[in-house]
């Protein structure tokens, strides 16, 4: 062979060889990851060959599925009650992915999951079609119902929880959508998607677990277990602060409209009248580091996942008058509904607070898969002082700004919020109220309602107005149905 020949012979085996690793290396080492990427159409063939699994609530599914003309998609997503449910289920669509539980329990929905492999191998041996598991929530339907329709045409969000588990009972937020309306690929699943994307009040956000709001003097709570908790004040002892509260290094006063009686108020008096100087100078002097201590053993500063991600609430690092605001709620203070029950569920419970969920079980075909079990974050405040802040939540609803919270024969603490929004609070305030009830001997329950937006006249704009009576409404659902 002469020397071109050789050259050429060469060349073709090493194109060969090349050819070999490249086939090779894409057969075993990327196998995997080309058969998950979204774009392998047979990926998504294969999704929706067959139906999902059910997202169940007390027993029944709140989805389900149905077969599909006129595409190589044998079946598609279907949502009973969807608007109701969308902040829990989020959707599954053909074209336009996953999200919420739909997302987080995508594989094992669609029966792909690690933890359904036996269930897989029964299947094949049985010639039966593949099946996918069930996820099961903590929620609870009428809860759900209640805060739902209270909250109406109103912009807004309801997080509930059991404070004795972390249980979440409730998760709403409005303005919603159905998820069935988009679950296909047609034209029409497409304008509805444009649609849904271009409204400006934004109806696939979830607002209770991705939205943050300054919590305005519902963190007044937090401010109080601090005091509480340093040892420096007391429930019944004046705390020594005047009213109009002089901001540190600032000109500007802080007082409450009205005459109520703040000056040198005590911290339950404080609480019922929601009094802006106690709390900010409590905040201002107890300082940034230990009032941002505080915060996170609450939950904030930190990302929760239940397991759905939840934002991060934040009490930032500040200077001493923005610090002294961000003790009454206002400053960068930013807040989600759920972190708000959260710090609500943690005073019910004597001061420990339980890590939020709302999956409490995994079911496939033929048995569970995985049990949630209860797990503790932290004790924020001690059973004593936690005791004492119930006191004075229970002062607020039956003597101060949240009697509109009050149910018969239930004890109920609460307290009120109206946060400024807006340069020089031009806008429309948000309106908030957290809540616990809890009956003789039975399980208590702890919402958090904020409302972003309504029709109501802005000095109609309340807590107590506004939020309370929905919070009331879905807490005597969750008691009604234990009883």
């Amino acid at each position: 062979m002469n020397k071109p020949l050789r050259r050429i012979a060469v060349f073709c085996g090493i194109l060969i060889m090349a050819l070999l690793v490249r086939v090779n290396w894409v057969q075993f080492v990327q196998a995997d990851e080309l058969q998950s990427d979204d774009r392998n159409r047979r990926v998504a063939v294969e999704r929706y060959a067959h139906p999902r699994g059910d997202i169940i609530v007390e027993g029944k599914a709140v989805t389900g599925s149905t077969e599909t003309d006129g595409s190589d998609f044998e079946y598609k997503r279907t949502h009973k009650n969807g608007p109701v449910w969308a902040p829990v289920t989020g959707r599954a669509s053909q074209a336009f992915g996953t999200s919420m539980l739909e997302g987080v329990y995508d594989e094992f929905l669609t029966g792909t999951d690690d933890r359904l492999f036996f269930n897989r191998t029964i299947d094949m041996l049985t010639g039966k079609p593949m099946e996918g598991g069930n996820v099961v929530t903590t929620l609870n339907a009428e809860a759900q119902r209640a805060a739902f329709e209270g909250l109406g045409d109103k912009k807004g969000a309801v997080a509930a929880i059991d404070p004795q588990t972390g249980a979440i009972l409730a998760l709403a937020s409005t303005p919603s959508y159905d998820p069935s309306a988009i679950a296909g690929n047609s034209k029409e699943d497409e304008k509805k998607w444009v649609a849904l994307n271009d409204d400006p009040d934004k109806p696939m956000l979830n607002r209770a677990l991705r939205e943050t709001y300054p919590p305005g003097s519902t963190f007044k709570v937090v401010t109080a277990a601090a005091a509480l908790e340093s040892g420096r004040y007391d429930i019944d002892k004046p705390s020594g602060i005047e009213d109009p509260y002089q901001l540190p290094q600032s000109t500007d006063t802080l007082s409450n409209y009205g005459s109520p009686p703040c000056d040198d108020a005590t911290l339950k008096v404080a609480l019922q009248y929601s009094c802006n100087a106690t709390f900010a100078g409590i905040s201002h002097e107890l300082g940034n580091e230990k009032m941002i201590e505080v915060a996170e053993k609450f939950g904030y500063n930190t990302e929760h996942f239940v397991p759905i991600r939840s934002a991060e609430s934040v009490y930032p690092e500040d200077n001493q008058p923005q610090n002294a605001q961000a003790g009454i709620g206002q400053a960068s203070n930013r807040a989600t509904p759920l972190q708000m029950a959260m710090v609500t569920a943690a005073i019910a419970n004597d001061g420990k607070l339980m890590k939020p969920y709302m999956v409490d079980r995994l079911e496939g075909p033929r048995s569970v898969v995985e049990q949630t079990e209860p797990e503790e974050l932290g004790q924020p405040l001690s059973a004593t002082n936690a005791g004492k802040l119930q006191d004075m939540m229970e002062n607020v609803v039956e003597n101060g700004t949240g009697t509109n919270g009050r149910l018969d024969g239930v004890t109920v603490g609460g307290k009120t919020g109206t946060a400024q929004r807006g340069v020089d609070n031009s806008e429309s305030p948000y309106a908030w109220f957290i809540s616990y009830a809890m009956t003789d001997g039975g399980s208590p329950v702890a919402v958090a309602v904020v409302v972003e937006d309504s029709n109501a006249q802005r000095d109609e704009i309340s807590g107590g107005g506004l939020a309370a009576p929905i919070a009331k409404d879905v807490m005597r659902a969750v008691l009604d149905g234990r009883s």
